[in-house]
């Protein structure tokens, strides 16, 4: 998480928000295949996953997919909110992976993300 678009800021210029999408979306297969390989080991991670997958990704998936399709990243005025709306879900993508390192037991790489935001 702490090198992909999900927590990485979203170049205005280079980015792509359909692609971006994408990667955010990804996280719902991800944390699929991490319960279908660790099952009853990975306990504490599904706590906190699947709170965050419905209540923060899903929200911000499901609207942007829908507005997608309908064209909005033709729209400058839509790429803009996009892209704001993605910084704000970044925030809370940060703390997610922060969260998931300290239950990991492993180095929090996400300081370098927050400092570059």
């Amino acid at each position: 998480m702490p090198t992909g678009i999900v927590t990485q800021p979203l170049s205005e210029n280079d980015g792509d928000e359909l692609t971006a999408l994408d990667s955010v979306h990804s996280l719902f297969a991800i944390t699929r295949d991490i319960f279908r390989r660790k099952g009853r080991d990975c306990i504490q991670f599904s706590k906190v996953a699947i709170v965050v997958l419905n209540q923060i990704v899903r929200p911000f998936t499901a609207k942007w997919h829908k507005l997608s399709l309908a064209g909005a990243f033709e729209d400058p005025g839509q790429q803009r909110m996009f892209c704001a709306e993605l910084k704000e879900l970044q925030q809370d993508l940060l703390i997610y992976a922060r969260t998931l390192a300290n239950i990991a037991q492993v180095e929090d790489m996400t300081a370098a993300a927050f400092e570059s935001q």
